[in-house]
């Protein structure tokens, strides 16, 4: 049977929201219990008696809580070793204990090697017991062989009902705590001294400092595999950077970054998981993991970002055609972890998957070694989220493809890139004029209108996710140029297919499709009237294969990929034929024009189509309809009768991948 599990937190007087906001999270990860820290100075300072008996009942109503009574004051970090006792320390504790002992079962306290702490520390035990608390004596370290045979020799043993044990502070790097041993050592020596406590692993955790997101899941299953009552996890919610600088200049960064969540409180991947497939489920995901073998005579294609849905179906196609295939995923947003588990479970024999970072440049160059074609798809997508964390943009987008280029131009013989920019490098189109044409908008320029927008047109970049991927765009155009490495950029237009869990950011095909079929209301920002070219993911694909196999030649360019101007829609247009699939109009409400949202963008697609041949094949109801058909499957909702009798009157082949 798994161990209980809990959370380690702290709080400050005053942090109600941040209470508040844990309530909601421990909700949402089905999580029972809290470890938190009762200071004896924060109570008795001004305001603290009041902030204690608001917080414990708080609390105590939604989830079962362990207090650790602590001489310092709240935390910002991994919890500090107490060095001293003052003598008033067992009135405090009597104190709170006869205010708040009503809400919970259980007290912690923690030993120190020092004689006169051992005295005051028997003595607290005494009174928790007293008080008919259980007590769990932290501040054990499994690997002290002195400190335990202490403990077993000393006062404090008969008023012990657990000891709690910690292996991971200031755990940075990947390392595998060796639980089973540890359990095993401690509980023969509780055997021989004839004691009947519990063990407990009261703090474990891991830092996401090197954006290790799955180092910090896996040493989650290890502990979760201890022979424990219970275990603890250290914590909830990263804390801002700039704020613990300002606190303390001399802060290690690493400290602040053991989190489930993010500081700007975006959830990282074990949080995600938790709360999608609980605890029990985590394992059920036998795709996530970590697995690279090199062989010189055997090379695979590399994709990157390989578990969203463009990495997806262009990996089908690779995989079906017998080709080795490398995902390399970090598997941050929503529902890839989906995609990556149908890959791992039709195509496991020649599909390889290592869950990491693009900004981490030792995993890139490890899994570029037997590489002879990469697809560099990992990015962060959204131009709202490069508003508000434009760094963190940068980072990925920028960094990240300097990463791939580094590891690529480290090779002897360096694979093929094919990379995919976005259509934003053009900037707002500010100098064009678009005219209201009924549902949708049109140029005024009639050459546009009729072949799109070019290669040609300047660069200009707005918005930092403008910015990061028109960096990164050049950057690889430049690579090719001065080292001579193979590569391509595609300027990308709208797309869309199976696979995708489209959002209102990013994916608003499929997104506008998942919101009719959930039969929820769609809202539009400017009046509709906006005009893409949007293109089946399986035509990209034809596109992405036939780059590789003339790279010869395209090296060094960028080419404009999307529809073009016979695969248009406006928003209005799109909504109605969701529509007519639904047999019902679709509920939307509209709202003010976002900044640099651009009421017309069409790709000028002849010069790829002249240099390989390419043309979309799929016409936008096609398309949409595969999507449509695909998600409503994927979803367990039945197919509507009004789409299943359009498709077969307009003759409409529809597939799922």
């Amino acid at each position: 049977m798994p161990p209980a599990l809990g959370l380690v937190e702290w709080f400050r007087p005053g942090e109600h929201a941040r209470v508040e906001q844990l309530l909601a999270d421990i909700k949402q990860l089905g999580i029972n219990e809290l470890r938190t820290g009762i200071s004896p100075a924060d109570y008795l300072a001004s305001g603290g008696k009041d902030w204690f008996n608001w917080l414990i009942p708080t609390l105590a109503q939604h989830i079962n809580i362990l207090p650790y009574f602590t001489l310092s004051g709240a935390e910002s970090g991994v919890s500090t070793y107490i060095s001293s006792a003052p003598v008033q320390w067992p009135d405090v504790i009597q104190k709170i204990l006869t205010d708040l002992g009503n809400y919970f079962e259980w007290v912690e306290l923690q030993t120190e090697p020092t004689t006169e702490f051992t005295g005051m520390l028997s003595s607290v035990m005494k009174l928790a017991k007293q008080n008919g608390k259980k007590v769990v004596l932290s501040g054990i370290n499994p690997n002290d062989h002195n400190q335990l045979s202490s403990l077993f020799t000393s006062e404090v043993l008969p008023y012990i009902d657990a000891l709690g044990l910690t292996n991971f502070r200031f755990q940075f790097a990947p390392k595998a705590t060796d639980w089973k041993g540890i359990i095993g050592k401690v509980q023969s020596l509780l055997n021989q001294n004839t004691s009947t406590a519990e063990i407990w692993i009261t703090e474990a955790g891991f830092s996401t400092w090197q954006h290790d997101e799955f180092m910090q899941l896996q040493v989650f299953r290890n502990v979760l595999k201890a022979n424990v009552a219970r275990v603890y996890w250290y914590n909830l919610q990263d804390q801002d950077q700039e704020t613990i600088l300002e606190q303390n200049i001399d802060s290690d960064e690493r400290e602040h970054q053991f989190g489930l969540k993010h500081a700007d409180g975006s959830p990282k991947l074990l949080y995600r998981l938790i709360a999608d497939y609980g605890i029990t489920g985590l394992n059920r995901l036998t795709c996530i993991k970590r697995n690279v073998s090199y062989n010189p005579e055997d090379k695979y294609t590399v994709i990157t970002g390989g578990a969203g849905f463009v990495g997806t179906n262009l990996a089908k196609r690779l995989l079906e055609a017998g080709k080795r295939v490398v995902v390399l995923d970090n598997l941050s947003r929503a529902g890839v972890e989906r995609n990556l588990q149908w890959l791992h479970d039709h195509y496991e024999n020649r599909l390889e998957v290592y869950v990491g970072d693009i900004r981490d440049l030792a995993t890139i160059k490890r899994i570029m070694k037997g590489a002879d074609q990469v697809f560099h798809f990992a990015a962060q997508v959204a131009v709202t989220t490069s508003l508000h964390a434009p760094i963190n943009d940068f980072e990925i987008n920028a960094r990240g493809i300097i990463n791939v280029l580094e590891a690529i131009r480290a090779q002897d013989n360096p694979p093929s890139l094919v990379f995919t920019s976005t259509n934003k490098v053009y900037g707002g189109l500010e100098d064009l004029v678009f005219v209201a044409d009924g549902s949708r908008y049109n140029p005024s320029d009639k050459y546009i209108l009729q072949n799109g927008i070019g290669e040609s047109r300047s660069l200009d970049f707005h918005s930092p996710y403008g910015c990061s991927k028109g960096a990164a765009d050049q950057y690889v155009i430049d690579y090719a140029r001065t080292y001579g490495i193979p590569a391509v950029v595609f300027r990308m237009s709208c797309i869309y297919g199976p696979h995708q869990y489209g959002t209102e950011d990013q994916g608003w095909v499929a997104h506008f499709v998942i919101r009719a079929i959930e039969n929820e209301p769609i809202s539009i920002y400017g009046d509709g009237k906006q005009v893409r070219d949007v293109l089946f993911v399986e035509d990209l694909v034809d596109a992405f294969l036939l780059a590789q196999k003339h790279i010869a030649t395209l090296s060094g360019q960028a080419f404009n990929i999307g529809g073009g101007p016979e695969n248009t829609t406006s928003l209005l247009e799109l909504l109605d034929l969701i529509g007519e699939f639904q047999g019902q109009k679709i509920p939307m409400n509209f709202g003010d024009w976002r900044p640099g949202d651009q009421h017309y963008y069409v790709s000028d697609i002849r010069k790829f189509k002249k240099a390989t041949g390419w043309y979309p094949k799929h016409s936008v109801p096609e398309g949409v309809a595969k999507l449509y058909r695909w998600l409503c499957e994927a979803r367990g909702i039945e197919v509507p009768a009004d789409f299943m009798m359009l498709v077969e009157s307009e003759n409409t082949k529809v597939v799922v991948a």
